[in-house]
Parts: structure tokens; C-alpha cells; sequence
């Protein structure tokens, strides 16, 4: 179904086809389709769909469609949203919204649930206590499979996975037991006998970016959340962790491009607040480009003796500017993955020396004979090539110690990206190639 499509049945009323046509839909994708109508007919779309699939429909569109539509619901459909949807998605839909609307959820809400919702919403943010849900499948050790698996049809619809499930003892968190494992084994076994009990366990208060790093490195479907008693008190799940580790990579795409992130999209953010996140970064810049235009002018004697040194100067802090991001580029992407640490410093410092060398020798020699051929002046060209050289090796360096150098402080890596470090390079390059030349030519 296309929004063409949509419409002309809308204007023709034929809204028994519409619900035929939106409830074979899948939900992420009727979230995407609704996003492109205006809100009025957004409202008339979303109470053609199924009630068991419109929580999850709710639960997949942004911020803005989402307080647009509780704006239009009665309090007995927004009750029975919330209802259906996980607890997880409930406090994520709530961290979002403004006071008035979270007051009038949680007003529609039982007192157990409310409850709940409170004592997740008082979890410091980006914690595994505020990713995590409480709805989950908890077994005894004394259990048969028989017996589990009962529990598990009887309370199952109702939680967010049913998987792995949680063996559990006076709160205190025992082991798990896979569904494929109490589907292969004989249904008299019992639970205990069954668990996993080396469990891959966070904390509540334990970072949610290095809660999500532990789903890719152990491959997880869910992963348990316990107190510092070893109680437990909720479950992460995969798509959550995802979610978690798309707006790490955007947030560090974002500091990138210096650009200050920002958890809204690109047109849910006004004109004011996107020039609001660049200008700073942009000023500090700025301001710091000035530290090599002073420099140049420390040499003006140098310029006025052989101007067409100044025609080199952009290659040259182009050439520095792009060497350092490409180091540090592919040093924060390997701290992303944890496969750099601080205590590689020197082991990756080494590695970029000898890249620095064959990368700089290539294009000093390529330059050398530029020069050359084009000007017939062998001194120019030993001047661009070794300065070349020099400038790279450091570019390489300062490219992949910054980023490392970052982390050891618990900054984002990812500010000591391309912007910074080309400023930082373009500084030095200068220095390098004035100083050569001084002393290469005799001024």
C-alpha cells in the first residue's frame, strides 16, 4: 500500500479496505507508512488497526507521531496501549515526553504497573537499570521440564522473550535454561539439573553502551540485570541493546563532524537548535585556525623571498589533515569494537609509524617528481618531500594517540576525530615545512 493508495480510499470512505490492507502490514512498516500523513488522517488510520498489534505499531513510530496521537486518545485507548506494550517501551515512550503527558499515562496505568514504571524511570540514564524490562519468564530449580513449560504458556504472552528463562531463588538469580534445552530434554528433568550457571550478568547502574558491547561479543539474545546482592531485576533484551549501540554510532558520527549530538532527527530539530549544535564547535575551530595563520606570519620574510612556497601550503595541511583522520578514524572505530585498548598505546603507535613511513615516502617521492618536472628546482622538491614525510608521521601519530589519549579521561573518543585533529596537524605542518625551508634555503 502506497500513500496514494491510502488516501484515495480514505476520501472515498472505504475504510473496511484500509483495514484489510494496514493489518497485513507489519508493524514497523505501518509506523513508517502512518508517519507520512498528516495527523488527522493518522488518527483515522491508527483505529482501523488490530488492537493486538497497535501497541507495537505505537511503540515503532518517533517521539512527535506518537504525543500527537495520545493527544487525540479517549483515556480507555490509552489505556489499553499501554497495556499491551512492554515495560521496557512504556519507560522509553515516558523519558520522552513532556510532564503533562507522562502524568496522564501513568494516570491511566494499574498501581503495580505504575509502580514499576517509577522505580524504572528512577535509574540514572544510559544505565542498564533504565534499558532494562521486568517482564520476564522465572523458573524454580525444583521444577520439572513439564512444569516449566506450563508456566511458560500460561504467563508467556505477557513477557518480553520466552527463551531464556531465569532461574530464580529468594530473588537471588541462579541460572538459566534455554527453551531449546527444555524442549530436548525428557519433561520429568528436572530445572536444576538443567541451568546454566555461569551467567553473563550487568549491574543496574552499569553503562548501557558497554551493555551492548556484551551482546555482540557473546552473541546474546537477552542478558540478566541484577542489584549489587545478586537479586535480580529485570532483563535487557536484544533490540534494545541495538537501539543502544545505533545511538552510540550515531552520537559518534555526530562528534565527528563536529556537530553536537542531538537525540532528535534531522527534521524533528529545529532550524535554530541545528545551527545551535554546530556554532560552538565551529567558533572553537575557527578560533584555533587562527594559532596557524600566526604562524605564517612569523615567516613573512621567507614568503617574501620565495612566494611560491605559500602555493604548497594547502596540499601540504590537506595531506596532514586527511592522513590524521584516516588513523583516527580506524582507531576509534577498533575502541568502538574493543579490540583497542589504552594499554595497546605503543603497539598501535608503532604500527602507524611504519604506515607513516610508506605512506610518506610514497608521496614525497610522487611530489618530488612533480616538482621537479614542473619546476626544475631540486631544493623545492627535497623541501615538499621531507616535509611531507615529517608531516604525515606526525599526522599518523597525533591521528591515533588522541583518540586513545581520550578514552584513558573517559571522553568520547570520537571528539578527537577529523575536525580537531586536521586543526591540531595543520598547526604543526606548518611549523615543520617554514622550518625546513629556513634553514634548507639559508633565510
Amino acid at each position: 500500500m502506497t500513500v496514494k493508495n491510502i488516501t484515495e480510499l480514505l476520501n472515498a470512505k472505504k475504510y473496511a479496505q484500509i483495514k484489510k490492507e494496514l493489518n497485513e502490514m507489519n508493524s514497523v512498516d505501518l509506523a513508517e507508512l502512518l508517519e507520512q500523513f498528516p495527523q488527522e488522517s493518522m488518527v483515522v488510520l491508527f483505529r482501523l488497526i488490530a488492537k493486538e498489534t497497535a501497541a507495537e505499531v505505537f511503540t515503532n513510530m518517533n517521539t512527535e507521531m506518537q504525543q500527537a496521537l495520545i493527544s487525540t486518545f479517549t483515556e480507555k485507548e490509552l489505556k489499553d496501549i499501554f497495556e499491551d506494550m512492554f515495560m521496557d517501551d512504556t519507560v522509553d515512550i515516558l523519558e520522552e515526553m513532556p510532564a503533562n503527558v507522562v502524568e496522564r499515562i501513568l494516570d491511566v496505568t494499574d498501581k503495580e504497573t505504575r509502580s514499576r514504571i517509577n522505580e524504572l524511570l528512577q535509574y540514572p540514564q544510559d544505565s542498564a537499570g533504565s534499558l532494562m524490562t521486568t517482564e520476564y519468564v522465572d523458573l524454580k530449580k525444583t521444577m520439572s521440564v513439564r512444569e516449566a513449560i506450563a508456566k511458560i504458556k500460561r504467563v508467556g504472552i505477557d513477557q518480553e522473550t520466552i527463551y531464556t528463562c531465569y532461574v530464580i531463588e529468594n530473588k537471588k538469580l541462579l541460572g538459566i535454561v534455554t527453551a531449546k534445552s527444555l524442549l530436548l530434554n525428557d519433561e520429568n528433568a528436572l530445572i536444576g539439573d538443567l541451568m546454566e550457571t555461569h551467567i553473563i550478568s550487568v549491574r543496574t547502574h552499569d553503562d548501557q553502551e558497554e551493555v551492548s558491547k556484551l551482546f555482540q561479543k557473546y552473541r546474546l539474545i537477552s542478558i540478566p540485570v541484577v542489584d549489587t546482592e545478586n537479586c535480580m531485576v529485570g532483563i535487557v533484551t536484544f533490540d534494545d541493546a541495538m537501539e543502544v549501540y545505533q545511538e552510540e554510532m550515531a552520537e559518534d558520527i555526530a562528534l565527528m563532524a563536529a556537530v553536537q549530538p542531538s537525540d532528535d532527527s534531522y527534521f524533528g530539530t529545529s532550524v535554530f537548535n541545528h545551527a545551535k549544535h554546530r556554532i560552538l564547535w565551529l567558533l572553537f575551530l575557527m578560533l584555533s585556525a587562527t594559532i596557524t595563520g600566526t604562524i605564517i606570519s612569523r615567516y613573512e620574510e621567507t614568503i617574501s623571498a620565495i612566494p611560491l612556497l605559500v602555493s604548497f601550503i594547502p596540499m601540504l595541511m590537506d595531506t596532514g589533515g586527511n592522513c590524521g583522520t584516516q588513523s583516527s578514524t580506524l582507531v576509534i572505530r577498533g575502541i568502538a569494537t574493543d579490540e583497542i585498548r589504552f594499554s595497546d598505546l605503543f603497539k598501535v603507535a608503532f604500527k602507524e609509524s611504519r604506515i607513516a613511513l610508506i605512506v610518506g615516502a610514497a608521496l614525497a617521492a610522487v611530489n618530488g617528481l612533480r616538482i621537479i618536472v614542473m619546476y626544475q628546482d631540486p631544493r623545492l622538491a627535497i623541501l615538499l618531500g621531507i616535509s611531507l614525510m615529517c608531516t604525515v608521521f606526525l599526522a599518523e601519530l597525533i591521528g591515533c594517540l588522541l583518540p586513545l589519549l581520550a578514552k584513558k579521561v573517559h571522553l568520547d573518543p570520537a571528539i578527537m576525530a577529523a575536525p580537531l585533529i586536521t586543526t591540531i596537524v595543520d598547526t604543526c605542518s606548518i611549523i615543520i615545512y617554514f622550518a625546513i625551508a629556513t634553514h634548507l634555503f639559508a633565510l
